[in-house]
């Protein structure tokens, strides 16, 4: 008994010394092949590197979009509620915004509500301690209850008093070093002052919010600061409001039971003017990649650039795995006898399987090394690029480490699989008797991974050339406004404020380098007031919702907007009740000859009412994604935005002169100046990063193809070089011997045509439809994606067929 146990424990352990020394054996003529083909392991790795690495930074970046407002403890209980309202004739608004009252009424009316919080942004905010004046945006008023709903670092201070008391402000890292830089390790106790004379006492410092938010403030201000009319005011929407969930509780099943929200606290405020409105629950983990609501506090992304960059990496991979399997295969006939001898001398069909798929993992191993090291070199780079704040150490996560090996193993198996079944199959008799030696391996297989190779690559230039097309089109499309060489200064605006603007706008037209000041409430991209207005029509007068802002005199003029119909504003003698509006506001109410129609205040029994005395050119108030929609004007003078147009020449010092000016003339507000153009085109800032990336990383899908194509080529030659040298021996010339060769790569980029274009008309086509204004898809794209695949295959294999052909046809002949 005890000895077939010990004989059993030696057959176990000699076991396991012989899969040692077979596994020790795979790896060292892995190696050897690697020095013997010296070429085709730099190509391979080369190839494979590069699509490792840029995959980790599409997957860093799908990673990051994915994990927006993961960080709260509580992100899965926690919904924002979105408003739906829906006026008659009109498509359904959707907005992230809410009454003020809804929270607090939520928490009373429905027991599955454990909190309710809300918040209300500002614009800029002037803060001022000690010397050190400066604007403040993202600072919220918020509910006391906030830290028990979303997760914030403390600092200093308690998060159960932090906001209890009103005037209290909760300060980020970032702003408090701007105002207490020698003492902001405690702060708590100091204070903060507006330009309103309102002080604020600092409660709490907390860490800066994520990246990955949806919502990112700067500070927070007690909500009790709020003026009280603010309570019961269900007519305005503007308060982000969040709801956290009880444990286990069916969000389906609560939405249903929120009906009669509207007949108990909004029906008697909108039901008279037959507006109809709903709410609805969204998870805060899904408000970045889903929402396509308006008045988003920040940036959103979208799902479907998701499965684009997925789609990309897939491609990457996908590429550097078939020229591996395409130069592995076409190299057979080099391994032939290797394969023989080895099968003569007892090796199994698994071990000629095992000993191809560790080289080919070997290999995906030595390109993941190189792949890490050109991530760290590069990330910098790529956080440039795509707008992230990505740490290297995001390699370490146990996420990231799974996916490398994924990545190792998917390269690794779709990479050698093929060529380890395909060339463990080969009869010893046959390769040993020389029947196999010329072979090249499957060329039909290798002919179509080509094809998929050329596809892929044709659908990456077109795609990129038309959402480059398009991107470009969305910054250079007229917008009926000229917002070049215009300047933007903010100041609060008030009473005591409007006699300091006109001063210093007054002053600042003097300079000749000045070609006009105005004043408004808000610019082209910025978000103009949304009203209810009583508007007359042909069947009397109807109730309607309208984008309406506060403008000067001096407004079309500085922003090159065109006056069709009617006057201008000229003085505030016969202009309080007159108001001034768009093409598309004339359009959809029916009027064929607007001058003089008016607008109510709906519900107005004093008899006031507005008249309009003007028509301005359609443009775009708002970015390309949106359509024009009807758009009125009220005189405003001396308001809080006030929009400088430049000369061409001498804009720094005109700048300079306007800076000196207003320190002269603003009573200690800081300057601070933006140009209209970039802060009009911000709202691209996030589809141009995408379009950048997408860019980059079809150029690098492109240069693996040729990477592939270069080694298939160079092996196609070779093997066909005895050929090439018999012609030349009989006369043939150099014209004669490139069709041998250039025929078939030819039409494998037809057939990838037929196969490339109508995949990307269908997919574009799609994705174009989401701007309403849009360049549309034109046949020149496809034709210079065929051309460019044309031309790269047609250079490549010119390079090898000139390097065949004046070769001297005795070197290769010689064995014959």
């Amino acid at each position: 008994m005890w000895l077939n146990k010990k004989v059993k424990t030696q057959n176990i352990v000699s076991q396991q010394k012989e899969n040692n020394n077979m596994l020790k054996n795979y790896f060292i003529i892995a190696l050897r092949n690697f020095r013997k083909d010296k070429w085709y392991s730099i190509i391979n790795i080369l190839g494979l590197t590069i699509g490792i690495t840029f995959s980790l930074f599409l997957f860093f970046y799908i990673k990051d979009e994915l994990s927006f407002d993961h960080f709260n403890v509580k992100a899965e209980r926690i919904y924002r509620v979105n408003s739906f309202i829906k006026e008659p004739e009109k498509d359904t608004m959707k907005l992230a915004i809410t009454p003020f009252p809804l929270g607090p009424a939520f928490k009373k009316d429905y027991p599955e509500v454990e909190e309710a919080v809300r918040f209300v942004g500002n614009d800029k905010i002037l803060f001022k301690s000690g010397d050190i004046n400066l604007y403040e945006e993202k600072v919220f008023y918020c509910d006391s209850n906030v830290f028990n709903v979303f997760t914030c670092q403390f600092l200093q201070g308690s998060s159960a008093k932090a906001l209890t008391e009103p005037n209290s402000i909760v300060l980020t890292e970032s702003m408090a070093k701007k105002y207490f830089p020698s003492g902001s390790s405690d702060i708590v106790g100091k204070s903060l002052q507006d330009d309103e004379g309102h002080v604020f006492k600092v409660t709490a410092l907390i860490a800066d919010v994520p990246k990955n938010s949806h919502l990112i403030f700067n500070g927070l201000i007690s909500e009790n600061t709020l003026p009280p009319d603010f309570a019961n005011n269900w007519g305005g929407f503007n308060f982000y409001t969040y709801l956290l969930m009880k444990p286990n509780t069916n969000v389906t099943a609560f939405e249903k039971k929120l009906a009669p929200v509207y007949e108990k606290y909004l029906a008697p405020i909108f039901a008279q003017f037959n507006i109809k409105i709903h709410f609805e629950l969204m998870p805060i983990t899904s408000i970045h990649l889903h929402s396509a609501l308006v008045g988003e506090p920040e940036s959103v992304g979208s799902m479907s650039y998701i499965y684009i960059f997925s789609a990309v990496i897939l491609f990457m991979l996908l590429i550097a795995s078939i020229n591996y399997m395409n130069l592995t295969t076409a190299r057979s006939s080099k391994r032939a006898k290797e394969i023989g001898i080895r099968k003569v001398a007892g090796s199994h069909k698994k071990q000629l399987i095992a000993q191809f798929l560790v080289e080919s993992i070997l290999t995906a191993f030595a390109a993941l090394l190189l792949s890490i090291v050109f991530v760290y070199l590069l990330l910098p780079v790529f956080n440039t690029l795509s707008g992230k704040h990505i740490s290297f150490s995001e390699i370490l996560d146990i996420k990231t480490l799974l996916i490398l090996l994924a990545i190792v193993l998917f390269v690794g198996f779709a990479g050698g699989s093929y060529p380890a079944f395909y060339l463990s199959k080969f009869n010893p008799i046959d390769v040993l008797k020389g029947k196999l030696s010329k072979s090249s391996g499957n060329a039909i297989l290798r002919k179509s991974l080509v094809v998929v190779q050329f596809s892929i690559s044709m659908i990456m230039i077109i795609c990129t050339w038309i959402v480059y097309s398009q991107l470009k089109y969305v910054q250079n499309k007229d917008l009926g406004f000229n917002k070049n060489q215009v300047i933007s200064l903010a100041v609060n605006s008030n009473k005591e404020m409007r006699g300091e603007i006109n001063a210093f706008t007054n002053e600042i037209q003097r300079d000749p380098n000045i070609r006009s000041v105005s004043t408004a409430q808000t610019v082209p991209g910025g978000t103009p007031n949304f009203n209810l207005f009583s508007i007359e029509t042909k069947s009397g007068y109807k109730d309607q919702g309208v984008d309406c802002y506060g403008i000067d005199e001096n407004y079309f003029k500085t922003l090159g907007i065109q006056l069709v119909n009617g006057r201008n504003f000229s003085s505030p003698s016969d202009t309080l009740n007159n108001i001034i509006v768009n093409e598309n506001m004339v359009k959809y109410f029916g009027w064929n000859d607007p001058i003089g129609k008016m607008v109510k205040r709906p519900g107005d029994t004093t008899g006031f009412a507005f008249h309009v005395i003007g028509v301005v050119k359609d443009f775009n108030q708002k970015s390309l994604y949106n359509p024009i929609a009807p758009l009125l004007f009220f005189y405003t003078p001396a308001s809080h935005t006030i929009l400088v147009k430049l000369q061409t020449q001498n804009v720094q010092s005109t700048i300079a002169t306007i800076e000196k000016t207003w320190k002269a003339q603003m009573g200690g507000i800081p300057f601070a100046y933006t140009f209209l153009d970039q802060d009009f085109n911000k709202q691209y800032t996030a589809d141009q990063d995408r379009g950048k990336i997408f860019t980059a990383f079809s150029i690098l899908t492109i240069l693996i193809t040729c990477l592939g194509l270069l080694g298939l080529i160079a092996f196609t030659t070779q093997q066909r070089q005895k050929e090439i040298s018999i012609r030349k021996v009989l006369g043939a010339g150099f014209k004669q011997v490139i069709p041998l060769l250039m025929g078939n790569f030819i039409l494998l980029v037809g057939i990838s045509c037929f196969i490339a274009f109508p995949v990307t008309y269908v997919f574009m086509d799609k994705w174009l439809k989401i701007f309403p204004y849009n360049t549309g898809i034109t046949a020149l794209p496809f034709i210079l994606s065929a051309i460019c695949v044309l031309v790269i295959t047609i250079m490549t294999v010119l390079f090898h067929t000139i390097k065949a052909s004046i070769a001297n046809p005795v070197n290769s002949l010689r064995s014959e």
